[in-house]
């Protein structure tokens, strides 16, 4: 007998899968090395040098159980957006929230709506728990608001998910278009509001933080992944009402939270001056992305994240040699999964080196597969 013979049948019925392949699986499986991580929306140009430093200095304490309740954390980002401590809930990255929002509200059969291509990894936690996707595609590469409310009525959902900058397109939605689209909600439909990548895109597509934190229907999901440097730390937030918030205390890790990662998160968070400069350097390398895509006869999408998706003006094949041929070089990008969107790749901003290394890889790898 290889597996338990006691799983329940959701766990038996579901595939054993990992949203994305990883660098690592990838240089594993083909034995190539990674030269220029460009794929994985991390950034790049790493963490502040305070942030390195308390990090060091915490490692000294890993010893200790990071405080469950994550008072100082929570403490920090309320007075950052001039909220309530009991406004904030912390968890491992925002991949670790979506994870526990499924399990607060998706039973086997509950509709969940979301966009056709939209974030894979809020997609397999819905599955998780036997929830059925509901999607709608998107419209000239931006999530569709109309289509996504459409079904939320539709189907009685209670729960919605929309990116907003949005991945893989990298487009978005004005302030005022997502708080108009979060009051037309139903009440009994939760919004996750995914601003991951709020600090990369312009300010008037972030809604003020007072504009929608009294409505109970909605979490604002935060992180330290992209803009901060921190991905590997897993340090993410949710922004709510208190009774949100402290829904999260009946089903969440509460041990879940590493010192290392609390204290980074910490010192980042006070570092506002390094965190403009990496705004700044994500710019232009957008912009250089942007210029190496058009020498190179392809379209680079306007984008408000810390990624450029590319019009490759063909199909998803096509596409994928593009992405395949690239990791022959070294270089490891990817692209969105579900047609039209895999007419694209997408590239994450980097450091000027991993940008040179782009920028010779790709006319080589067009010329290769014609």
């Amino acid at each position: 007998m290889s597996a338990f013979s006691r799983l329940t049948p959701l766990a038996v019925s579901l595939p054993s899968t990992v949203p994305f392949v990883g660098p690592e699986a990838i240089e594993r499986s083909r034995g190539l090395k990674v030269e220029a991580r460009i794929g994985a929306n991390e950034s790049g140009f790493g963490p502040a040098p305070s942030v390195l430093l308390a990090m060091r200095d915490a490692a000294a304490e890993t010893w200790m159980y990071s405080d469950p309740e994550n008072f100082e954390l929570k403490e920090a980002l309320a007075i950052h957006h001039g909220v309530a401590r009991g406004n904030i809930a912390i968890g491992s990255g925002v991949d670790g929230l979506l994870g526990e929002i499924a399990r607060l509200i998706v039973e086997p059969g509950t509709p969940v709506v979301t966009s056709f291509g939209g974030y894979p990894t809020f997609n397999y936690h819905v599955n998780g728990f036997g929830g059925k996707l509901v999607t709608t595609p998107y419209v000239d590469d931006h999530e569709n608001l109309d289509g996504l409310l459409d079904l939320v009525i539709r189907e009685n959902a209670p729960l919605v998910y929309f990116a907003n900058p949005d991945n893989p397109m990298g487009s978005w939605w004005e302030a005022s278009e997502v708080v108009a689209f979060a009051r037309a909600l139903p009440e009994t439909c939760l919004l996750i509001l995914d601003e991951a990548y709020c600090e990369t895109g312009p300010i008037s597509a972030v809604p003020a933080i007072d504009a929608l934190i009294g409505q109970p229907n909605i979490l604002r999901m935060r992180t330290f992944s992209k803009a901060y440097g921190l991905a590997g730390a897993r340090v993410g937030y949710a922004i709510g009402t208190l009774g949100n918030v402290e829904a999260f205390d009946k089903i969440r890790n509460h041990f879940g939270m590493a010192r290392i990662s609390v204290a980074g998160a910490l010192a980042a968070l006070k570092d506002q001056a390094y965190l403009h400069e990496v705004v700044g350097k994500i710019s232009d390398a957008r912009d250089r992305i942007s210029a190496i895509a058009r020498n190179n006869g392809l379209s680079p999408l306007p984008s408000a994240t810390n990624f450029v998706t590319i019009d490759c003006h063909r199909d998803g094949a096509y596409a994928r040699a593009i992405v395949d041929g690239l990791m022959d070089h070294g270089v490891f990008i990817r692209m969105p999964g579900v047609a039209p969107l895999n007419r694209c790749i997408r590239v994450s901003a980097g450091t000027a080196d991993k940008l040179d290394l782009f920028e010779q890889a790709l006319p080589k790898v067009l010329k290769a597969i014609g």
